[in-house]
């Protein structure tokens, strides 16, 4: 079935685990940090709970679902106490259980912000899975309501936390100025009945969901901030699965520093590429987001290099990195702000193609 899950698992073949340079070896004490995962579709099933055994610094500890069964399923699975299963309309009282440290929200992007607020105020720490929220203004809200609450939030960029996605950095930032950086991002969608098909639950379509990569990936390998966005959707509202979100919407971002970057983003389409560019092409990273197998490659005219890494799990090593953040009181690498910003970019795209023409992200 091709969905999300599926093209972002396709290379997902078990690999060696490695220590990323942002991973400690052991908590404070040397206890590792309990978890509670809200939501226990095919990511949480697929790629978050395996990944426990792969982590230094945290374990599962709690589940949240709507459905017991399953949900008892996966606690029998990996040893946890059914008494730590909670349903949403019991959430709040996991205020009263000391095992949970952090809260990982891993639901429909229209839940992110109810359920990120519900936990700050039982006195949690959060990790969001992205996009954070469905409009700028919850993103706001929720950093509010975990800064009143004095608890950390952190939005899982999973790739902000693995080695290949930090040697690009590395090699964007040792070039000259940059003039152009192209992202790709997209996939063939599936079930025309499935949530992220909905907009009031996914808030939008593939830009939601896929091109939020390409727009990270670009702010990070820049290390700058778009100020102006020109967007343009093209939908088939004939197919029944673009009935209420996009199709595919390409844009153009403009910086200060006069650096241009493009970006596409597609269900009905599978491209995974971002390429950087200062006079001419320097590096290209394609796949660069999938769960493993990504691979970056320096470009010199008419060569193509592929530059070597010791692959991690990427949700052990952002998980990792939060319980440190959490027990040394650092900030963590992706705060709630970054959700924020990308979602501001969102925004204007999603304005910009609705009133065709360039929209300020302001």
């Amino acid at each position: 079935m091709s969905t999300r899950r599926a093209f972002l698992a396709a290379s997902a073949a078990s690999f060696a685990a490695a220590a990323f340079p942002l991973r400690a070896q052991s908590t404070a004490g040397g206890k590792k940090l309990g978890v509670a995962l809200v939501g226990i579709g095919s990511l949480t099933m697929g790629q978050i709970l395996p990944a426990f055994a792969k982590a230094s610094l945290v374990r599962p500890v709690a589940l949240v679902s709507g459905h017991p069964e399953k949900a008892g399923q996966q606690a029998a699975k990996y040893h946890l106490d059914p008494r730590n299963i909670y349903t949403y309309d019991t959430f709040d009282t996991i205020k009263d259980n000391p095992d949970v440290d952090i809260v990982y929200v891993v639901l429909p992007n229209s839940m992110h912000a109810e359920y990120t607020i519900r936990a700050a105020k039982a006195g949690k720490h959060v990790l969001c899975e992205k996009p954070m929220a469905n409009t700028p203004a919850e993103c706001q809200s929720m950093i509010d309501a975990c800064k009143a609450a004095g608890k950390k939030l952190m939005i899982a960029y999973r790739l902000r936390y693995e080695p290949m996605t930090q040697k690009a950095i590395e090699l964007a930032q040792s070039m000259g100025t940059l003039q152009q950086i192209s992202a790709e991002a997209g996939l063939t969608i599936g079930d025309p009945t499935q949530w992220r098909l909905n907009k009031k639950l996914a808030g939008g379509g593939p830009l939601m969901d896929m091109g939020i990569y390409a727009i990270n990936a670009i702010r990070y390998l820049s290390k700058q901030e778009p100020s102006e966005v020109a967007a343009m959707i093209s939908t088939n509202s004939a197919d029944p699965r673009f009935k209420e979100v996009e199709e595919t919407i390409s844009f153009l971002l403009r910086f200060p520093s006069g650096m241009l970057a493009s970006v596409l983003t597609s269900y009905n389409m599978s491209v995974n590429r971002v390429q950087v560019c200062d006079t001419s092409p320097q590096f290209e990273v394609s796949p660069f987001q999938t769960y493993a197998n990504n691979h970056l490659y320096t470009l010199r005219g008419r060569d193509r290099v592929e530059v070597s890494y010791t692959p991690v799990n990427h949700f052990a090593a952002e998980m990792d990195h939060f319980a440190e953040c959490i027990t040394s009181n650092k900030q963590p690498l992706t705060p709630g702000e970054e959700g924020l910003q990308d979602m501001k970019v969102i925004a204007a795209a999603y304005q910009s193609a609705a009133e065709n023409k360039p929209i300020k992200i302001v």
